[in-house]
């Protein structure tokens, strides 16, 4: 039994099937139809919902979430806010009216997405205390997983700074939820014993944190997902735990909850992830599960090998550890035995003087996956040479992968031009890539020959080093 309360009103579904969304949920069964399907991905943000969870405080704090990709089965517990749950008798949400005020809608396909994008970003300042408009950053942060194809973004924008001047109604604090036991194909263990041995009783089913890469099989694909294992309950999994040397990250923290962290120690992970998604993909998405998916153009990978990483892996047969280079084994595999799961990655500290680089690559700046990605850690001597250097990229090749050659390339060396070009042929040596509807061989071979350049600028602070062109190169 799924028990949840939408719109303040507690509902409770039987029988469903593991893999439904919360977009069918909502428009199929309880008939919030205000949410619409715009891609099924997560990239277009109109379905945008809002979901309460309540901290120590005994506060619900909301965050936003895309409906199309999330399993229904994981709104077991919380509270649902869709467009319809805004508005009190006739009077509007702040969100809602700034929104007509400023013009902020034309065919008003993408609106209740954004309404609710806002919404959250409202609800999250005035529950803070926070006076006076958004700044254009956090405003573009929030709308960066809502695509409008009317009106620019110029009119939604002036909406979100006008909103915090209209007054607010009270909204409702429902009840809690009973627990109610999961049924059929989702299972939701609540610890690692449990998580074991559904594993052992069930090797077919698949593993869920997030869900916003898995369910695109379902949504887009059409291919059935008969079980699912969810990760989410297990608090185990949510724990970061600090070390002398680094930190153990567990597979059930989020990319939201990772931030502070990267923003205080790795600034170039930091500014990496706010290009990983949206808002809604990182309120949910886990770094585990970035990792187990094991495509060969997702962003976390190389980063994470060229820090050197650790994983840990977990089942029947007991815990084991090991490197991140040894963990992808070909294209979307891994060494993750059957019965097994990835229980939690360790981020060693960088030491004195190392730096950490990493950019990707993409058509849009924003929500959108990588064509190519570039991340490289080194020290800088006192005499300007390279010492210990990780290169590590992505979507060159059928897995993420260190680039051996551009490292011996590198180590020991003064980065000036003559090293930088002798990089930019061993990459060629490191990888052969594909041309693929991302991009041609060509392109990513250019577009880490500029990456590189970029790095010697970074690491030497030389204007000379501004990226070169493929003649010089």
């Amino acid at each position: 039994m799924l028990t949840l309360t939408l719109n303040g009103q507690r509902h409770c579904l039987n029988h469903l099937p593991a893999d439904t969304t919360a977009l069918s949920l909502l428009r199929g069964h309880l008939g919030a139809c205000g949410t619409k399907e715009g891609c099924a991905s997560g990239d277009c943000g109109a379905c945008t919902i809002a979901i309460g969870t309540r901290h120590d405080s005994g506060d619900l704090h909301y965050h936003s979430a895309n409906a199309c990709i999330l399993p229904a089965h994981q709104l077991h517990g919380c509270h649902v806010l869709t467009v319809e749950g805004l508005p009190r008798g006739e009077h509007l949400h702040p969100v809602q009216q700034a929104l007509v005020d400023h013009h902020g809608s034309q065919c008003g396909f993408c609106t209740p997405g954004i309404v609710m994008s806002l919404f959250c970003l409202d609800h999250d300042r005035r529950r803070r205390g926070m006076n006076g408009p958004p700044d254009d950053d956090t405003i573009d942060a929030t709308l960066g997983g809502n695509l409008c194809r009317c009106t620019g973004y110029r009119a939604i924008r002036d909406a979100a700074r006008a909103m915090h001047t209209l007054p607010c109604p009270v909204m409702d604090d429902p009840a809690e939820l009973p627990e109610t036991a999961m049924a059929g194909g989702f299972h939701r263990p609540e610890n690692r014993h449990a998580l074991i041995e559904i594993l052992t009783q069930h090797p077919q089913a698949r593993l869920i944190a997030g869900g916003t890469d898995l369910m695109l099989e379902h949504t887009l694909a059409l291919k059935p997902l008969p079980e699912l294992i969810d990760l989410s309950a297990i608090g185990e999994l949510r724990h970061i735990d600090e070390q002398a040397d680094g930190w153990w990250i567990g597979a059930g923290v989020t990319y939201h909850r990772l931030a502070p962290l990267l923003a205080d120690h790795y600034p170039a992970f930091h500014a990496l992830l706010e290009r990983l998604g949206s808002l809604q993909i990182r309120y949910r998405a886990t770094l585990a599960g970035n990792l187990a998916n094991a495509s060969p153009i997702g962003d976390t990978p190389p980063v994470l090998m060229a820090l050197g990483a650790r994983l840990r892996l977990n089942g029947a047969q007991g815990m084991r550890e090991l490197p991140i280079d040894d963990f992808f084994t070909g294209y979307r595999c891994t060494a993750l035995a059957e019965g097994e799961y990835l229980d939690a990655i360790y981020l060693p500290r960088l030491r004195d003087g190392e730096q950490l680089l990493a950019w990707k690559v993409s058509k849009r700046r924003d929500d959108d996956i990588s064509a190519v990605m570039l991340a490289l850690r080194a020290v800088t001597g006192h005499d300007g040479r390279l010492n210990n250097v990780r290169v590590a990229c992505g979507g060159m090749a059928a897995t993420s992968q260190r680039a051996r050659h551009a490292e011996a390339a590198l180590e020991g060396r003064v980065f000036d031009g003559d090293v930088l070009a002798n990089a930019c042929k061993a990459i060629a040596e490191d990888f052969s890539p594909i041309d693929d509807v991302r991009a041609s061989r060509d392109y990513r071979l250019a577009a880490m020959a500029g990456l590189l350049a970029r790095a010697r600028y970074r690491l030497t602070s030389r204007h000379d080093a501004i990226p070169m062109t493929l003649e010089e190169i």
